[in-house]
């Protein structure tokens, strides 16, 4: 990449970051440090790198987004996320989710993220790559709202698609002490549900309104 190019993108997501911030959205410093590492840049289409650290969602084909930089932000604060953690995402898109959570686990975590769009998990495998993180994601085509059992158990998982409820093998996937973020409702509109588990307990938390696109799957619409 060009480096005035490159100076110029890197001032746009101090901007950005620093936006959030004020906002009350980042309230973390390894939140923000995340963010002010992973080059959004790296993770929409080419046709859209300009509007890359504007807050807003982008399409990257297929019908698909990636999610606006305060949603991301929201759900990386309430994921709480800590090194060496495991963890499943479902809805891999374009792959920026999936990178700053690997940066939040790193260096002995491991994300695991499932697409269902075969075109869309290369796309992240690609970006994913030149962003430096292929060591610590690995992205899996399949139906994730099925979840991935032969990795379970995961300590944090987070679903970046809207679903009718919370997937149950996904609870079932859940570690002790484990967090999940949900979006539950309908396919236009949901609630960001944060999950927790507790000796086996299910304690489910109301986060507030979202939108995501719809979780398409077994264990979602059809």
């Amino acid at each position: 990449m060009n480096p005035d190019r490159s100076d110029r993108f890197e001032e746009l997501r101090r901007r950005l970051v620093g936006n959030l911030c004020s906002a009350g959205y980042i309230k973390s410093e390894r939140v923000r440090n995340a963010m002010l590492k992973v080059p959004r840049e790296l993770f929409v289409t080419d046709d859209l790198v300009s509007e890359a650290y504007v807050d807003t969602p982008l399409p990257i084909g297929y019908g698909q987004t990636i999610s606006a930089p305060h949603m991301v932000a929201i759900m990386l604060e309430e994921q709480e996320f800590e090194p060496g953690q495991k963890v499943l995402e479902v809805g891999t898109g374009s792959g920026y989710h999936a990178a700053l959570a690997a940066e939040l686990v790193r260096p002995r975590g491991k994300v695991y993220t499932i697409e269902r769009i075969g075109e869309l998990a290369e796309f992240a495998r690609r970006n994913i790559s030149r962003a430096g993180y292929s060591d610590l994601v690995e992205v899996i085509e399949g139906d994730g709202s099925k979840g991935l059992p032969d990795k379970a158990p995961f300590d944090r998982i987070f679903v970046a698609c809207g679903a009718p409820d919370v997937p149950e093998p996904l609870i079932e996937q859940l570690a002790d002490d484990g967090i999940m973020l949900v979006p539950v409702g309908g396919r236009y509109y949901q609630d960001l549900i944060k999950v927790k588990k507790k000796k086996g307990r299910i304690v489910k938390e109301n986060r507030g309104g979202c939108v995501f696109v719809p979780l398409i799957g077994e264990y979602g619409y059809d």
